[in-house]
This record gives structure tokens, C-alpha cells and sequence, in this order.
């Protein structure tokens, strides 16, 4: 059967596709091998202050369950003090960057400690942004490969934040395939954001409800932070046993 193409030019499209192919997959994946969590984690030059945190997060696992990779555009909702921005941000190495966001009124309140972090090697390539919730993406951001939403979620129920809108930015700038991941203290069932302020938790089906109506899919959810044993009905900060606490995974659909 001819196709109406010539020999050597089917040879030289054949040759073309080999080599093509490989790089067509590198565009649809980031095949940059996954960093090792645990020396992260365990790197000595991380502030002291940090140890507590990582054994209630239950780093790394935490930090591995995002996949942050060499070479990744990050977003770390809700950054504070840097906790989160600076584990994602050796994570990523020097060839990626981390937007560390924060509302005016949380970069005030957490300002001194994060000026000292920014201060060492390891936040070299984190970029510090102060917006909105509404619209918490700087411009030349885009397209971001994850997104990181820790325990904060649950405050903006008492705040005037469009939380539709924020979530329909968020899936406007993350890259097709890219993934969303929040964490939170879990609320029981069908006490949706009532809560929110005077327990600190909300209810899980309250965030993966407004994910997906942004367009997002769940794609996993990690039990490591579940405590059982949590009531569910006391303040976090005063919890006489380990906070009950979900993370859900969210991807853009390729």
C-alpha cells in the first residue's frame, strides 16, 4: 500500500518520531527524580523551631505526599512564617520557586520570623507575595505545577474572602496535570464551616466540595495525619489527644 510520501522522506519522519517521542513525554510529565524528603527534613541547618512541627506533620511524609520536585513552580497558600515554603523550596532546588502568598494582615503579624528566613541559602529562590485570597496568584506565576494549602483553609470562613474566586484563579494558573494539595483539621461530619472559628476545623467535604466546583478532581487522600481517636468537638489548640486531620490531593484534569 503507498501513502503518497516518499521513501526517504518516510525514513527521515520515522528517524524524527524516535527521537520526538521521549521529548513529547517529558512535556506531559515531570520526570525530574524525586528529592530525598527525609535528608530534607533532617538537613542540620533548618531552624530548631521547625523540629516540633515536623514530628506533628508527620514529616516527610507530608513533604513527599506533595511531590515537590527540582525544577517545579510552587504556590504555598497561607505561608506565615515559612514552615511549608522553605521545606517545598529545597524540595525544588535552585532550578524551581517557590511564591510564598500571605494576606497584608498575616504578613504583618508573621513578618519578623519570615524576614529572618529569607535570610538563609535555603529560601534563595522562594519569591514572598502579598495578596489578596481572592486573587492570591502574582502575575508570571503561571503555569504552576503544585499548589500547597496547610491548615489554613479554614480560617477564610470567617473572613469576606471569595472563596469560589479563589479557586477558580488557582485552577486558572496551575498547569494541566498539576495537583493541589490541602491539609486541615477535620470538623465532624455536617458541621461544614460553623466551626471554623471557634474550633479551628472544618469540615472535609466542605473543601473538596469547592475544589471540584473550580474544576479540579480528587485524586487522593492521605490518612497519615487521621486520629479516630479525636472527638472532633474540642479546640485544636487545647485537643487532649493528636488532632484528627485530613490532606486531600487535587489535580487539574489534563
Amino acid at each position: 500500500m503507498t501513502t503518497g510520501i516518499p521513501a526517504g522522506a518516510r525514513r527521515r519522519l520515522t528517524r524524527l518520531a524516535f527521537f520526538a517521542l521521549p521529548l513529547l513525554a517529558a512535556g506531559c510529565a515531570n520526570l525530574a527524580p524525586a528529592p530525598d524528603y527525609a535528608a530534607i527534613v533532617a538537613a542540620p541547618d533548618r531552624p530548631a523551631a521547625d523540629r516540633p512541627i515536623d514530628a506533628r506533620r508527620r514529616q516527610p511524609q507530608l513533604l513527599a505526599y506533595t511531590g515537590a520536585r527540582p525544577g517545579m513552580r510552587v504556590l504555598d497558600l497561607d505561608a506565615a512564617a515559612g514552615y511549608t515554603t522553605e521545606l517545598l523550596a529545597r524540595g525544588v532546588g535552585p532550578t524551581g520557586v517557590v511564591y510564598a502568598q500571605d494576606s497584608k494582615g498575616q504578613m504583618e503579624r508573621a513578618r519578623l520570623r519570615m524576614d529572618e528566613r529569607m535570610k538563609t541559602p535555603a529560601m534563595a529562590n522562594v519569591v514572598r507575595v502579598v495578596r489578596e485570597y481572592d486573587d492570591p496568584v502574582p502575575p508570571g506565576a503561571a503555569p504552576l505545577d503544585l499548589v500547597t494549602f496547610f491548615f489554613g483553609y479554614h480560617d477564610l470562613a470567617n473572613t469576606a474572602v471569595d472563596r469560589a474566586a479563589m479557586n477558580r484563579r488557582l485552577f486558572e494558573a496551575v498547569r494541566p496535570g498539576g495537583v493541589v494539595v490541602v491539609a486541615d483539621h477535620s470538623a465532624r461530619a455536617g458541621a461544614g464551616t460553623t466551626v471554623s472559628k471557634t474550633l479551628h476545623r472544618i469540615e472535609e467535604s466542605v473543601i473538596r466540595r469547592e475544589l471540584e466546583a473550580a474544576g479540579f478532581r480528587l485524586v487522593a487522600e492521605g490518612g497519615f495525619l487521621r486520629n479516630p481517636d479525636d472527638p472532633r468537638d474540642t479546640l485544636v489548640f487545647r485537643s487532649p489527644v493528636p488532632v484528627d486531620e485530613f490532606v486531600l490531593k487535587f489535580e487539574k484534569p489534563r
